[in-house]
């Protein structure tokens, strides 16, 4: 009797080993296996799931069959209380173990929103306010609410926010987007306003970003940019008005149709630098970090006047009667074709 005790207790460590063996290989092969998904997926884990439910969910979204040994993995490795909320994208070839170091890592899913350069403040924030993704918390016609919410209370929206690609999650709130590109306008126009060049008319790092501004409005040719700001930058010194067309078509807003004509340079308004000398009271686009250094390093020659060629390109000229010649070749010429 006790002989056959011995046995049956043999037999039956026997089959608890080999069942354990079994189930071990096998829990191997599924976590090491990929998922059957052949294309990219959104997964989103909410605030507060546990494991059993990402793990349920998992099932029945068809990216795992077993979803016990993907609980047990987690357990047995501590990563069930590291997972973390959002949205992620599971790539076809990802297998369970690589998909709970996904889960942990917190590299979820990034969305993009691009803001252009010359692009004004009420441009940027049409393209912010369609993004489905982004929660929207602000009112862009309130300006003084979201400067004050940025934290740059008292200051005009206008120019202020840095054109570049920003990444976000879902669930990225505008102020959060807001305050990133704001920053970064603001660290850029410090690096730059640091190594300026010497014997500039601007008092603050404000009036080089409103001169950068005119600059990044007049030309998109990386190679004249340098070249208008020291055109505008000898007409400040001269006590000359700058008379750039840009600043016109901002004052105008709504109203411009595309086209400038002679009565519009007559505008009641502190932007027309037609009207007013200097520069106007804030800036009038977003301009980019090529700008911004052209207006703190503008060139020095004597040009004082400059015409667009009708390519993009302009003619630059030190006096106004070469200015005027200028003008009858590339506008008026051109005109009457």
């Amino acid at each position: 009797m006790k002989q056959a005790l011995i046995v049956i207790t043999l037999l039956l460590l026997t089959v608890i080993c080999a069942s354990a063996w079994w189930l071990w290989n096998d829990m191997q092969t599924v976590l090491n296996s990929p998922l059957p998904n052949n294309t990219a997926v959104d997964f989103t884990i909410e605030a507060g799931m546990s494991l059993q439910s990402i793990s349920n969910k998992l099932r029945e979204s068809g990216l795992i069959r077993q979803p016990y040994y993907l609980v047990f993995e987690a357990r047995r490795t501590r990563k069930e209380g590291k997972l973390k909320a959002g949205e992620y994208v599971i790539n076809p070839g990802t297998t369970p173990r690589q998909l709970l170091d996904l889960f942990t890592s917190g590299k979820v899913k990034q969305y993009a929103i691009t803001l252009i350069e010359g692009w004004t403040f009420a441009q940027m924030m049409e393209t912010i306010g369609n993004d489905s993704v982004l929660t929207h918390t602000l009112d862009p016609a309130d300006r003084p609410s979201l400067m004050n919410a940025i934290g740059r209370p008292g200051i005009s929206p206008e120019g202020q926010f840095f054109p570049d690609t920003y990444h976000f999650p879902r669930g990225a709130s505008d102020l959060d987007f807001l305050r990133r590109a704001c920053d970064a306008m603001h660290k850029i126009l410090s690096e730059e306003w640091e190594q300026r060049a010497e014997n500039l008319p601007y008092k603050t790092p404000y009036e080089a970003l409103i001169m950068a501004s005119l600059v990044e409005k007049e030309s998109g040719l990386k190679d004249e940019r340098a070249e208008i700001a020291g055109v505008f930058v000898r007409r400040l010194q001269k006590g000359m008005k700058l008379q750039t067309d840009p600043t016109v078509i901002y004052a105008m807003g709504n109203n411009f149709d595309g086209n400038l004509r002679r009565e519009d340079l007559s505008i009641d308004s502190p932007y027309n630098t037609y009207v007013f000398a200097g520069l106007p009271p804030t800036p009038i686009a977003l301009p980019g970090r090529e700008s911004i250094h052209a207006a703190l390093h503008p060139a020095d020659n004597n040009s004082l006047y400059f015409v667009a060629k009708g390519d993009g390109s302009h003619q630059f000229s030190e006096t106004l009667d070469e200015h005027n010649k200028a003008v009858t070749r590339y506008q008026l010429d051109r005109q009457a074709q």
